[in-house]
């Protein structure tokens, strides 16, 4: 169909919003000639076009109405022809005329047509217009068909857009726990992302990792004996003490850290502050912080056993669940948090390995134990278990004349391995089942020890799988941006054998390609940047652009004026020998050169040499035509330009 679509709601204007094939081609006018015309079409309108016609079509514009008429109109090669020209309003949803549907139709035969019949040649006409008029009603049909399928597609535009707004504006999804606004907080309450708290959290994260270690050797390993002797529980040492008041102080700053509630407010509150604490890590804080080290310290009698509720300590290494995202980010971090990890299972398996092999030497006090890891360990150090025997004599009571007799008994097991040797091969035997089956030189003799291997083996499989298969993630992450270079690089070099490009060519393609890669890193700033606001990426811009926009030519521009610009600079760059303008071509756009020297010729003759700084184009002032390139500029070292 031979048609254009002219927008009604620009008065006196109604410009041109689409342009049919059929139209460019019945025309000579292309595409980009016709948009934002006039959909009267007055340039095709000529000397023997009728006034009268012109004047009825613009006041059917202009009154929003439809109009028909024949007459005389000349494509872009000045050739008249006779055109039926069919002017239809169309409405949108709220009655008012959106668009004008301006339909042509070359007419030119059956005017050129003359008979000597006037009856005949009435009758032509009349085949004629009805011909016509069927191929307008099928035009017509087709063109209200693709608008119907265009409005089709704004609809669903618009919902979508709806969507959007709902999903955004309707349920607010708590924002980060950093903030960075300045906030009014009371006296004595604590910014959670402050300095002073991050400093803290990092103290108490060292203080956890301590207790880690610490509590389970001194429940398992500690509570053992040396030389088959019951350890005495010594007094605690000053990391213990130190421990214990660091996590009975973060309690109390607990109380008065603030914190970011479900609708994304920072709370400052001391009341709601407290009752979110207590409802939350309050009980696990408390439980950990219990005193026994303190009240052992101050002479005071403790049950023997409340040792071991020091295991609750653990418990808050949950704690430091929620913090790891903050570095999931840094690969170096994330991969020394793995290892620590792995790192403290192994410690903990080590610990549970000795302690049941001290379960077994000390379940049969009375005689030498035959099986079990620890006994095959002091049989290949040389340093058995024995049972030792001690003497008692008791004398008579009353006159004090009673006979003294005699007596001998077990006392217990003495000797075995030394607690620094069994540690170590404790520590030894659960790297192994972590990481693999094991060597068999430290192997489970017993039915519990055989079960705790198993249950070691299982938990080696799956830290296996999450530990190391994370480390592998993290390394190819390390080595993305290498991969992805060797792999456009790869595609390059194909691209280039399969279009056998020549060899001066070639050169030139991956010398631009490698010098652009160690300017950006292959990053595409213009698509890393498309999904922020247009305000966020126009301050962006300004940043990266401002030592462009300070040059004398922008000094008397606004700001706004200045944002506008620097949304508009692209990264430009030319390789040693490369011509970034050459001679006769039109210019189109300004370069900035910030780093290299250019060298600017004509006829093989050096004009100016440039350097960081200078502005290659043309005078901004005079007519807006377009300019040609009077000399070469090329590149003399590698240049970045904007």
């Amino acid at each position: 169909s031979n048609f254009v679509l002219g927008n009604a709601q620009v008065p006196s204007a109604f410009p041109v919003v689409y342009c049919s094939d059929g139209f460019c081609d019945l025309t000579g006018f292309s595409r980009a000639e016709v948009m934002q015309r006039c959909c009267a079409c007055s340039f095709l309108y000529g000397p023997d076009t009728s006034e009268l016609l012109r004047q009825q079509l613009r006041r059917a514009l202009d009154e929003h109405r439809a109009f028909k008429g024949e007459l005389i109109l000349y494509r872009k090669s000045g050739v008249p022809f006779w055109c039926l020209l069919d002017v239809v309003p169309i409405k949108n949803e709220k009655d008012e005329v959106a668009l004008f549907l301006v339909s042509h139709k070359d007419i030119t035969s059956t005017k050129s047509r003359s008979g000597a019949d006037s009856t005949k040649d009435r009758g032509r006409r009349w085949r004629f217009r009805r011909a016509g008029g069927k191929g307008f009603n099928a035009s017509r049909r087709r063109s209200r068909a693709v608008l119907y399928h265009l409005s089709g597609h704004l609809q669903k535009q618009r919902k979508s857009k709806h969507k959007l707004r709902k999903g955004v504006f309707g349920d607010k999804p708590s924002l980060p726990e950093y903030k960075v606004a300045a906030i009014r907080k009371p006296p004595l309450i604590l910014l959670h992302y402050g300095a002073f708290k991050a400093g803290w959290d990092g103290l108490i994260l060292l203080a956890t990792l301590y207790v880690a270690v610490t509590v389970p050797y001194s429940v398992c390993v500690g509570a053992g004996t040396e030389e088959g002797l019951p350890a005495a529980r010594g007094p605690p040492s000053a990391c213990d003490l130190c421990v214990e008041i660091l996590f009975m102080l973060d309690i109390v700053l607990n109380f008065r850290t603030t914190f970011v509630s479900k609708s994304g407010q920072v709370v400052l509150e001391p009341r709601a502050i407290a009752c979110h604490y207590l409802a939350g890590w309050f009980p696990v804080d408390l439980v950990a912080a219990l005193p026994f080290d303190l009240l052992a310290a101050c002479q005071v009698n403790v049950y023997v056993g409340a040792h071991l509720l020091k295991t609750v300590r653990l418990l808050r290494l949950l704690r430091l669940l929620p913090n790891l995202d903050r570095y999931s980010q840094y690969s170096a971090v994330v991969l020394a948090l793995l290892m620590v990890v792995f790192a403290l299972l192994a410690h903990w398996v080590a610990c549970g390995w000795f302690f049941l092999g001290q379960r077994e030497v000390e379940g049969s006090p009375t005689a030498l134990p035959e099986i079990g890891w620890l006994q095959e360990l002091a049989r290949r150090l040389e340093t058995p278990y024995y049972l030792a025997r001690r003497n008692c004599s008791a004398g008579g009571a009353g006159n004090g004349t009673g006979p003294e007799a005699n007596c001998s008994g077990s006392g217990g097991l003495l000797g075995g391995p030394s607690l620094r040797s069994a540690y170590i091969t404790s520590l030894y035997f659960a790297l192994s089942s972590l990481t693999s089956v094991g060597f068999g030189n430290v192997s489970a003799n017993t039915d519990t020890e055989k079960i705790f291997s198993i249950c070691t083996m299982l938990v080696g499989a799956l830290m296996h799988a999450v530990v190391f298969g994370n480390v592998t993630a993290i390394i190819q992450r390390l080595y993305a941006r290498r991969f992805l270079y060797h792999s456009r690089t790869r595609d390059l070099r194909d691209y280039i054998r399969i279009h056998r490009i020549p060899q001066p060519l070639k050169r030139r393609i991956l010398e631009y390609f490698q010098s652009t890669w160690a300017a950006n890193n292959g990053i595409d700033t213009a698509e890393l940047l498309q999904s922020l606001p247009e305000e966020l990426r126009a301050d962006i811009a300004l940043h990266l652009h401002k030592e462009l926009l300070q040059l004398p030519l922008f000094g008397g521009a606004s700001r706004g004026c200045l944002r506008a610009l620097s949304l508009g600079v692209r990264p430009a760059f030319c390789t040693p020998g490369e011509l970034l303008i050459r001679r006769g071509d039109a210019l189109q756009a300004l370069y900035f050169l910030r780093s290299g020297s250019m060298e600017v010729l004509r006829d093989g003759i050096v004009l100016a040499i440039l350097g960081k700084g200078d502005l290659i184009g043309c005078d901004l002032g005079g007519s807006p035509r377009t300019r040609r390139a009077r000399a070469d500029v090329r590149g003399l070292t590698y240049c970045a330009l904007q």
